[in-house]
């Protein structure tokens, strides 16, 4: 209940407020054509945690236009960011599909988060922005459908300033699925993040979902920092 009360007050607040882009402050809009260059771009983003995880990718950097648009959007309750970064994640899936030649038709699974940090941001924040991706994706002619099958479960903390192994650690174990929402067997799954950092969280879900039997095709994430 108090999760949809707040979901409210954010859309009320979007309509209510001009938009000014968040990452150059122009007006009229959420997100500008020009500060979405920064996500325009598709590259391989290789950590040593990931091992036998699914090959991984990201749009952009975590830095500039790119980190105050994320940041805005899960931190400061920027709800009509969902839309643009829903469809810019749709349009990078879709050129993964082409250049690896895979099967057009996707299941996203949205990387999860802990629930109290949901609970602060009014939802579980990529789960909206794969709702739009699926929109986009299936108007595109590559049908695409959304199971929001994942959840941090209990005792996992907040991984800043962990290292890359604690960040492992914390989650291992703690990524846990619910098996009536996840994909069908068989079917093409997409992971999908907003920063990739350590790679733990990739890693911890990628295992989680191999476990359930439905193995990760690809991770896409809006953005990925240095290394």
């Amino acid at each position: 209940m108090l999760s949809s009360l707040r979901e409210a007050l954010s859309g009320l607040a979007d309509l209510l407020l001009p938009l000014h882009c968040v990452g150059c402050d122009v007006a009229g809009t959420a997100w500008c054509p020009r500060c979405a260059g920064g996500l325009g771009g598709l590259r391989r983003v290789d950590r040593p945690l990931f091992g036998n995880s699914p090959p991984v990718f990201a749009l952009g950097r975590y830095r500039g236009a790119a980190r105050r648009a994320v940041l805005a959007y899960k931190e400061d309750g920027q709800r009509a960011l969902a839309a643009p970064l829903g469809a810019q994640l749709a349009t990078g899936l879709r050129s993964i599909t082409l250049d690896r030649s895979l099967e057009p038709g996707w299941w996203l699974v949205p990387a999860p988060s802990r629930a109290m940090a949901s609970r602060r941001r009014g939802g579980a924040h990529m789960a909206r922005i794969a709702r739009f991706a699926a929109v986009e994706l299936s108007a595109a002619g590559m049908p695409a459908r959304v199971a929001d099958c994942l959840l941090t479960g209990p005792g996992a903390a907040d991984s800043a300033g962990l290292t890359p192994q604690q960040r492992l650690d914390n989650l291992s174990g703690r990524v846990l699925v619910r098996p009536g929402r996840l994909p069908p067997s068989g079917a093409q799954v997409a992971l999908l993040d907003d920063v990739v950092t350590s790679g733990a969280t990739v890693t911890g879900a990628a295992a989680a979902l191999d476990v359930a039997g439905r193995p990760v095709e690809v991770a896409l994430a809006l953005t990925a920092t240095a290394g």
